[in-house]
């Protein structure tokens, strides 16, 4: 029988939810009414933020309360009907207590045009993150919309959202909004970079030193136990997509590494230099100057 005593009445959780929602607003996470936040209490019982609502301006009376089939069961505020994503992840996730669904800017103008976020160029995202897969678009707020991202539940804790947002989720809510915060800092760093010049992955060696240190501190990755996916440039989540695959156009493709199950191979699979705009824009200029002066001489 599931535990109907489980603190849906709680205020220091509904503070919690509040609390996200101003950082989640104040980062420019979520305009207006956008964004939505949940904290699962019992075996059947999640606590969420309500439908048309300002996550900067919620307050603890604001909160309501839901079943695992989205029945609302308290509060006075209507649910928001984005729950069943959240409901979703939990059911799939027995791990998860938590879920943040918002639109960070920088992060879903990735999602917008379908650019799958590069792995193997920032330690902190290789440790905290990894791969961060791509659902499909679907009309948001009914289940349709929801099973978008259930192929993709088992090996991440973060989730772009095809032509709307970004989800994330964990065993609280600070850590599903950090997950977040990386995500959206990365993009933001990749967005700058990007007009600078080409990125520079890092050396196969030491994204296996990375991929190590994730390992011992416990965090798992889909490349520990998946002998198909290389060290960053195939996607893990391969299986998942029933429409495309993303492919990367807006950065160069990823190093041909081997996969962290198998031997490395050193300098003989590192990537070649791929030529940025300047460097192509020289080369057309140099043709066209050789041309020209061919055509004179003739």
């Amino acid at each position: 029988m599931a535990n109907w005593n489980s603190g849906i009445h709680n205020r220091s959780l509904k503070e919690e939810i509040c609390e996200i929602g101003r950082r989640v607003y104040n980062k420019g996470f979520a305009a207006a009414n956008d964004g939505n936040i949940s904290i699962r209490v019992s075996d059947n019982e999640v606590l969420c933020s309500p439908t048309m609502i300002c996550k900067g301006d919620m307050n603890p009376e604001d909160i309501c309360a839901v079943d695992m089939e989205g029945n609302q069961i308290a509060g006075k505020r209507k649910r928001t009907s984005e729950v069943l994503l959240h409901l979703e992840i939990m059911k799939n996730r027995p791990d998860v207590k938590a879920v943040v669904h918002c639109h960070p800017p920088h992060a879903t103008a990735f999602a917008i045009v379908g650019e799958p976020i590069p792995q193997c160029i920032l330690p902190e995202v290789e440790i905290f993150m990894g791969e961060i897969p791509m659902a499909p678009y679907e009309t948001p707020g009914n289940q349709q919309f929801a099973e978008t991202v259930t192929p993709f539940l088992k090996s991440s804790n973060t989730i772009i959202l095809r032509n709307h947002g970004t989800v994330s989720f964990g065993k609280d809510l600070r850590e599903a909004w950090w997950k977040t915060e990386i995500l959206d800092a990365y993009c933001r760093i990749l967005l700058l970079a990007r007009p600078l010049g080409q990125v520079a992955y890092l050396p196969e060696q030491k994204n296996r030193e990375l991929l190590d240190l994730k390992n011992r501190l416990g965090f798992d990755d889909p490349r520990f136990h998946n002998e198909d996916c290389d060290l960053c440039g195939n996607s893990s989540f391969r299986d998942g997509y029933h429409e495309q695959v993303p492919v990367q156009r807006a950065f160069p493709k990823a190093p041909d590494y081997p996969g962290y199950l198998h031997e490395p191979c050193g300098s003989t699979c590192e990537q070649k230099p791929v030529a940025g705009n300047d460097d192509l824009v020289q080369m057309i200029t140099d043709q066209v100057i050789a041309s020209l002066a061919t055509s004179t001489a003739g």
